[in-house]
């Protein structure tokens, strides 16, 4: 009999089916999956060797867990796609507000159904996509928002004192019942609505107003938490910790690779957009090692985090400004500049927490510097390293270049060159060619341009040349003109 055609009870029992709780539903599944070689969780990347694990373990043990880490690391996409590993349909009371099992009822309007019904209950089935449940922790949280409260409405309504538990309003995690429930942002919660959850989460006892409810509520629990928050906001209660079975830690992507598909995976882009803008592949490597820069910076608190968001929007960002670009000047199409990371920074100074430092600085100031010590890492895969110290005879690979610019004055990159005036603009510095023929010759020829550029930049930040930012546009010099030029 097919699942649509099963409305009462006695029905369900004729076709044999067998109840279980969530936990045990997400852990046959889950064996299963593992057994067929199946992705438990798919889209999350860098996750594959150690908290995916980690948490398949958790499910495997029939644990609530705690997903502890730092902005923007998926903790509550992995959250959201536990749901595929539930049952996809599971039959319920019809009626109920709590989605009581036919063969274990818990609420008194279940118990009543079937009491004054037997065989004849009717049943409805709730799709998996409906059990979850995930409510963000924040201080004005009540025990009423989550457990539940006396409701005088329905007690006037139904002529009933408030001695009945008729009158009871179910909170959203009575609600969740036979569902996943999330808590967001955990350490948030104020302590004495922690407190609440204690007797939920071992014994599934709840207590509203003093009513003594025996509800074994059958709820799958997975919280997430910020460190910071541990010292910041607040923290979480020890005996709440005590009842969560797992606590895993995230992190952010390893390597660029990573990072990179991430960002790719989640820039939702208009297609026009892909369509008009090229962008080289070492342009995403520069993006990402901005994120990976921020990380390490002197001038940014670490403990926030610095969510894979930054990158996400600056990828927008960055093929935004290129498009802007390209509509004004009229191109069909065109590639990703350089210069053009300069449309990164309001996705840099709003994804990062200065420390004192940092303030004093400003954050467009550090976000350039993010920029530039970019550049400056990547540098050395591309073309040789510039040392400090340069030993007398050494012939350094970039010298006709410093010369180039030795005897030219003031060559100018402006923002709106079409680009048929950017590429003859680089073209012009023949020692430019030279080098990209030598070190990068394997290098799509679409590249070109971007490297071109990336040469000029990575000399500037290794104190070979200097660069200004112009209204329009950024200016390269010799160090020495430079020098000159500040003199006079």
């Amino acid at each position: 009999m097919k699942l649509e055609n099963i409305k009462t009870f006695g029905q369900l029992k004729e076709v044999g089916y067998k109840s279980k709780s969530i936990k045990d539903e997400l852990r046959d599944n889950l064996r299963t999956k593992i057994s067929n070689n199946q992705d438990t969780f798919t889209g999350i990347h860098g996750y594959e060797n150690t908290v995916i694990p980690e948490l398949e373990r958790a499910i495997l043990s029939r644990h609530n867990v705690n997903l502890l880490g730092l902005r923007g690391q998926a903790k509550t996409r992995l959250a959201r796609q536990m749901i595929n590993l539930l049952d996809e349909w599971i039959p319920v009371i019809e009626g109920s507000e709590i989605n009581d099992d036919p063969f274990h009822p818990i609420s008194r309007y279940a118990v009543n159904q079937l009491a004054e019904k037997g065989d004849d209950a009717p049943i409805s089935w709730l799709h998996r996509s409906d059990r979850f449940s995930e409510k963000l922790a924040t201080p004005d949280v009540t025990v009423a928002d989550i457990i539940g409260d006396v409701d005088p409405i329905k007690a006037a309504n139904l002529k009933l004192s408030y001695a009945d538990d008729r009158v009871i309003h179910f909170g959203m995690i009575p609600r969740a019942n036979r569902s996943i429930f999330v808590i967001n942002e955990l350490p948030d919660l104020q302590a004495r609505i922690q407190v609440a959850l204690f007797n939920i989460l071992q014994e599934g006892d709840i207590q509203i107003r003093g009513f003594k409810l025996r509800l074994p509520l059958d709820i799958q629990f997975i919280f997430t938490a910020n460190p910071e928050d541990y010292t910041n906001r607040g923290s979480i209660v020890t005996p709440l910790k005590d009842r969560i079975g797992s606590q895993i830690l995230t992190h952010y992507p390893e390597t660029i690779e990573i990072a990179k598909t991430i960002t790719q995976q989640e820039a939702k882009l208009d297609d026009r957009q892909s369509n008009l803008v090229y962008v080289p592949e070492i342009a995403k490597d520069l993006l990402e090692q901005i994120s990976f820069e921020a990380r390490e910076s002197e001038f940014i608190d670490h403990k926030s985090g610095i969510s894979a968001r930054m990158s996400i929007t600056g990828y927008q960002n960055l093929l935004s400004t290129a498009e802007h670009r390209a509509l004004r000047s009229g191109d069909d199409n065109t590639s990703l500049r350089l210069s053009d990371f300069i449309g990164l920074i309001p996705s840099i100074t709003g994804k990062v927490e200065l420390v004192y430092e940092g303030e004093q600085e400003g954050a467009a100031s550090v976000a350039h510097s993010l920029i530039s010590d970019s550049i400056k890492t990547v540098f050395p895969e591309y073309f040789p390293a510039i040392e400090k110290l340069e030993k007398e005879d050494y012939a350094s690979p970039y010298q006709e270049l410093i010369n180039w610019f030795f005897e030219e004055s003031g060559f100018e990159l402006l923002d709106d060159l079409s680009d048929q005036e950017y590429k003859a603009k680089l073209d012009a510095i023949q020692p430019l060619d030279d080098l990209i023929k030598k070190y990068q010759s394997d290098t799509k020829k679409e590249d070109h341009y971007f490297i071109k550029e990336f040469l000029l930049w990575g000399l500037v930040e290794y104190k070979k040349l200097s660069k200004h930012r112009l209204s329009e546009g950024f200016q390269f010099n010799d160090l020495y003109g430079s020098y000159i030029s500040g003199l006079n």
